[in-house]
Order: C-alpha cells, then structure tokens, then sequence
C-alpha cells in the first residue's frame, strides 16, 4: 500500500518537497459551468438507473428452517415415504443427503417445493437406527444455509455427528475474494471516474487505479466460484467442478458479478480509450458499481424492496466515489501540486452531496437490518456493524478537521499544507481498506433483521401413534409468550371428534414438572391455547391429552425444540 507513495519520487521537483498538505473532504470551491453540465447528464442517468431499481418486487429475509418433519430427534416406528423442511422463506436445494446409521450417504434427488415446505421423497426402506437428513439450500438473498436433523427407526443408535464443521480456509478465500471485488468497484472503478471528471493530469494514479480494477477482475470471478464452493459445503480443492459453477450460477449473486464485471471493463476503457469516451464510460461504470451491489446480498434482499435496492445503489455509488478519488487525489497532491489544487477544488465542492447521501443511505439501511439496539452488542452482524461506525467516525473526524483547518491553504498553494494533506490522505485510504475488511466479514452474518423473522416462525411437530394423530404448532417458535393451535387426527389419517384437549409441556433437564392448559376449539377445526409462556428455550416434551369418550383418553407426545429469544 506505501510503494504508490513513493512511485514517483525521481520526478518530484523542488517545490514538490516545500511540504503538502491538504484534505479528502470537501473543500468550498466554484465549478466551471461547463464541467457542471456533463456532471449533470450523469445525474439524470443515474436517477433513470434508481427508477429501474425502485420497481417493487418481492424479497424475502435469510433463510432459516423452522419445521422438520420427522422432527428432530424424533424416535419412529417405522420408515417415512418422505421428509419435509420447511423454512422462514423460498430456497432452492442444493444438497440433500441421508447419512445411515453404518455412516453410508445417500443422495435425495427426487424432492418438490411447495411454498417454503420441501418435499424429499425417500427412495428405500430405512433400517433400525440413528439416520441423519442433511440439507444445504439457498435462500433468496444469494446465500446458503445448511443443517441437519436426526431421526431414529425403532430406537436411537450410535449416530453420525449432526451439523457441519467450519471450513476456515475456504472462509478466508471467500473473505479474501470480496475484500478483492470491493477494491476493484470502489478504489477502481471510482478512481477512473475520478480521473475521467476532477483531475486534470490523468497521471496522478492511474497505475494505482488500474491495478485496482485488476484485482476487481480476479475477485470477480473467484467470488463466483467460491460462491459455489461454500454453496455445496465442498473444499477448495474442488474449485474447478462444474458443478461448483453450475451452482454459482444458479445463486442470485451471478448478477452482481455480471454487472460487476461489465462496470470493471467500462472503467478500464475509460483510463485506456479513446478520450471522447472516457466520461461517459467511466460514469456508466460508477453507475454499474451501485447496480451490481443492488442484485444480491443482505442488505438488497431485506423488505421493503422499492426502498432497500435504491438505498444500496447509492450507498455504492457514493462509497466509489469517494472511496475512489482518494488515491488519485493524494498522488496529485504528492507530485503535481499545481494541478491538484483544481483538482481538490472539484472534488471539495462534489463530495458535500456525496457524504450526506453515503451518511443517510447507510443510517437506514443500518436501521432496516438491525432493528433494535440491543442487537448491535448481541449478534456478530451488530458488533462489525460497531467495528464499522467506529472506523467510519475516525474517517468523518479526520475528514473534518482537515476541511476546518488545510483545505483552503492548500487551495491556495501553501505546499507544507499540501504535504501534510496527502500524508493525510494516505491515512483515509488505510481507514477506508480496513472498512472494506469489515464490510466483507458480513458475508458470514444474517443480519438480526433475518433473524427476527426467523424467530417469529412456528415450530412445528407431527405426533402420530396407532390410536391418534395430531400437528401441534407453536407461534412464535421461541420462549415467552406464544399460542398453540393443534390438529387431531385418527391414527388413520380420519376425522377424529375429541370432547377435549389439554396440552402438557414439560421439560425434565431443567427441573420443570408438567404444565397443563385445557385447549379450546375456536370453530375453524383447530384447538388453540392462547397466552401461553414457555419460560425457557431448549427440548421440551408435548403431550397432548385427547379426551375421546366420557370413558377413554388418548395421550401422544413427542419432543419439541423451543428456540431463545
């Protein structure tokens, strides 16, 4: 990161090493009314771009499976025709597995999507034992999830361990590889607009530029195929399978890598081509950045969509063009400081805008997904949230304090505010790098709005034994006040007509004996509790005692997993 600082230190002339000094943040200047036209142009095209992206459309959170059928844990007595997971929203399957009690795989191919419930049809007759259902899907906002659910025949077993192991090299090249496409959209691409539109020397950085977009070229589709990789859960030595790729391409995160890519070769045309092309190419490439950030992820996937996709599109934008001028700006004012006194003219009087747009998309975008404060402290999403504002805090502070104090001195041309203002610079772009590494940490992280929603789903179980059968649903599925409806069935699947219904919940492990609370039939075929606490997360057991005659009584349990706040 220094070597760009000292690239050119064989040309600097005596009035080059007088001293410089000035600031990245905006500085009161006047524009040329015939630089502001072209900006113009920009603004209305960006603005016909932000219409596209403000058609609603449907979005859903991050996927979290809320049901199982078997349920986990779950001790049959004989071998299911199917299995079903329901999750939080839509998904697509990726990779569905039963692993036998004797550790053998086998592979589930046959499978139907109904809503948010998949359908996997069992293809043999399971023996006694443990067995594991492994699924791996992705969910709407282009990232994949994955689990497992044990289930016994006849009676538990030595059972392979649920659950997957984290793969930490295939994480940090995952890590890596977005910390790569955000140098090449915001460093990159937003150094060639820079170029293209404030600097009159389009020497000052252009090396450093076009290395930016080289390394956004190779994050692009290293993205992509890691993408896959994490996808399927498989190493990285299988990084060259087709059908790593032909999973990547199936996730919703081939868009922003497309349009990515499209915006990466834009700007490289506008260092490179012809100069009649350079502004319009470098701004259609800016313009690409937002749109490419606005296809997938989080942030872009979170309700409500008219507002979230444009929200990201112009935090992008603003990022790159901020994020951007830096480097080019810091070398003007490091070896030509003569040309980079316009040029810190132009950027001061652009960037005020700029910031304010970066400041307010970012609020409510930070306020969509996070919801409450607390979950700034108790989720990782939060605490790289806070690791961010603090980066972002020192950067406006630096950023203002220059403004205050070295911006108009080295307008003028005081060159040891210049020097001092191009160190300062250096710091900016270390500051924005180390911003970067955290924003790409939350590729690992649903933020506390998609989990939210996923604790606010029922948990659901199916109960069934020779004499009755029923489907007990717990809303929401966490501990604290909830309402259970219940379905009674016959042991044969028919009408079953019960005078009463009482659930009893009780939980063993923790010391609590069994609650009861009579159930009620609304009219509607259901038999609800309402105003039910459940004080504590973890397995409980429901059982549900079916008054069938003045003379007989059916009682059917089973385990139910209540999740934490």
């Amino acid at each position: 990161m220094i070597l760009w600082w000292r690239a050119r230190r064989g040309r600097a002339t005596s009035s080059h090493k007088n001293g410089m000094n000035a600031v990245s943040f905006p500085a009161t200047v006047r524009l040329r009314g015939a630089r502001i036209r072209p900006l113009m142009r920009s603004l209305v095209a960006a603005f016909m771009v932000l219409a596209v992206l403000a058609v609603p459309c449907r979005a859903f959170a991050h996927a979290a499976l809320v049901a199982t059928d078997p349920a986990d844990g779950a001790v049959l007595s004989q071998s299911p025709a199917r299995f079903s997971l329901t999750f939080s929203e839509p998904v697509s399957p990726l990779v569905l597995t039963l692993v036998r009690p004797d550790g053998s795989q086998l592979a589930l191919t046959s499978f139907r999507l109904e809503d948010q419930t998949l359908e996997i049809d069992n293809p043999e007759t399971l023996k006694s034992g443990t067995h594991v259902l492994s699924w791996r899907v992705v969910s709407v906002d282009g990232h994949p999830v994955g689990g497992s659910a044990l289930f016994s025949i006849g009676a538990p077993s030595a059972a392979p361990i649920a659950g997957e192991a984290v793969d930490w090299t295939l994480r940090t090249a995952i890590w890596a590889a977005r910390l790569f496409l955000y140098v090449g959209f915001f460093l990159g691409v937003g150094g060639a607009f820079a170029l293209a539109w404030l600097a009159e020397n389009r020497r000052c950085g252009q090396r450093f530029v076009a290395a930016a977009l080289l390394f956004g070229l190779v994050g692009a589709p290293l993205s992509l195929g890691l993408q896959g990789l994490d996808g399927l859960g498989a190493p990285l030595a299988r990084f060259a399978s087709p059908t790593v790729w032909k999973t990547a391409l199936e996730t919703s995160f081939v868009w922003t890598v497309l349009v990515g890519l499209i915006a990466l070769g834009l700007a490289l045309l506008s260092l490179a081509g012809p100069s009649g092309l350079r502004k319009p190419a470098a701004s259609a490439a800016l313009l690409g950045v937002g749109a490419a950030l606005a296809a997938s992820g989080h942030a872009s996937a979170a309700e409500p969509q008219w507002l979230t996709r444009p929200l990201v599109f112009l935090h992008g934008t603003a990022i790159a063009f901020w994020g951007g001028a830096l480097a080019p700006l810091g070398l003007a004012l490091r070896w030509w400081p003569a040309e980079a006194r316009a040029f810190l003219s132009r950027f001061s009087r652009a960037i005020l805008p700029v910031v304010a747009v970066l400041a307010a998309s970012g609020i409510v975008l930070a306020i969509i997904q996070v919801q409450a404060p607390a979950a700034l402290v108790h989720t990782a999403y939060g605490r790289l949230l806070l690791l961010k504002l603090a980066l972002l805090l020192f950067l406006f502070t630096l950023a203002a304090v220059n403004r205050s104090t070295l911006t108009a001195p080295a307008e003028a041309g005081d060159t040891e505010v210049q020097r001092r203002l191009a160190r300062s610079i250096r710091i900016e772009t270390v500051i924005v790098l180390a911003i970067f590494s955290v924003a790409a940490g939350w590729r690992f992280t649903p933020p506390p709005r998609a989990l939210a929603i996923a604790a606010a789903q029922p948990v659901s179980i199916h109960i069934h034994t020779v004499k009755a059968m029923a489907d007990l649903s717990i809303t929401p599925g966490h501990a604290g006040e909830v309402a259970a409806s219940m379905v009674i069935m016959s042991g044969d699947f028919g009408p079953l007509d019960a005078k009463g219904v009482t659930l009893v919940l009780s939980k063993p492990d923790s010391g609590i004996e069994p609650i009861k609370r009579p159930a009620t039939k609304p009219g509607d075929g259901t038999w609800r509790v309402d105003n039910l606490v459940i004080p504590l997360p973890g397995r409980w057991n429901a059982r549900l005692d079916i008054l069938v005659s003045d003379f007989e009584m059916v009682k059917i349990e089973a385990p139910i997993d209540i999740r934490g706040e």
